[in-house]
């Protein structure tokens, strides 16, 4: 999420690729080798979990040029029906056009390596830009992208793929990525990430489509061997899926059945 898309150049996209694998229903992997849970939020209850989840509040582009304003209000965020509900609306509030949610376990959960998994369900629309990913903790120390940044899943707009990325600084920001193949996401997905000491493999129900070469810290990627929190969130606009136009229907829901992790 935080970050303006820049290429590696080939010589450090064939270091960071162990292999790509193209999404088909018909070529499944295996998709763990971790398989004791040591975290989750299957949001049964009636509540956020404040033990587990903490929000991000406020406007201002969040590096990105969005537009939304962030709020820890239930109009934006609460859990029903065994959901994470999270509700991107139009409407104005503190100077800003729209606003949504953005939840996150810093200063609560971290981790380092293993399954990171998602059920969700997103919507589809111009301008809106859903996600389920990873900042390292040390970001107030070191700051973006020094931290390392870890996209299990970003879905913008109305497309039939789900982005998978990491950023990390290398001499300057780096990033490396892959799309799935078409799925449709306004159905519910597990969405995954594997990561261990040698690399990080990324899942569509259990299919891989992505996986990044982070051994011995190639290409400077030492920032994925230090622990990472989660973030959930719906952004409004911004440089990489634009605005939202007349078509874009609001309020727009991303609904997450679970998170889990296991080690």
């Amino acid at each position: 999420m935080l970050k303006i898309k820049k290429l590696l150049t080939i010589p450090a996209i064939l270091a960071l690729t162990a292999s790509i694998m193209p999404y088909t229903n018909s070529t499944p992997v295996k998709a763990a080798t971790a398989s004791n849970l040591v975290w989750s939020d299957e949001f049964n209850g009636s509540s956020i979990n404040t033990s587990n989840w903490t929000f991000e509040t406020g406007a201002g582009g969040w590096g990105n040029n969005e537009l939304e304003y962030y709020t820890n209000r239930p109009e934006n965020a609460r859990v029903a029906n065994g959901n994470l509900i999270i509700e991107a609306r139009k409407e104005n509030y503190g100077g800003s056009a729209y606003t949504s949610a953005r939840l996150k376990t810093q200063g609560l959960k971290n981790w380092t390596y293993g399954r990171v998994e998602a059920r969700i369900k997103m919507p589809n629309g111009q301008g809106l830009w859903p996600a389920f990913w990873m900042l390292g903790q040390n970001i107030t120390q070191v700051g973006w992208p020094g931290c390392g940044e870890i996209d299990i899943m970003e879905h913008i707009n109305s497309e039939s793929v789900v982005h998978g990325t990491i950023h990390w600084d290398n001499n300057g920001h780096a990033s490396y990525g892959n799309q799935s193949g078409n799925i449709d996401v306004t159905q519910y997905h597990t969405y995954a990430i594997q990561w261990d000491t040698n690399s990080i493999k990324w899942f569509v129900d259990g299919v891989q489509y992505n996986e990044a070469n982070i051994a011995n810290n190639i290409n400077g990627t030492d920032e994925f061997h230090k622990p990472f929190f989660i973030i959930l969130n719906l952004a409004v606009g911004g440089s990489w899926p634009g605005n939202p136009s007349g078509s874009t229907a609001f309020p727009a829901q991303m609904l997450v059945d679970y998170v889990r992790v296991y080690q």
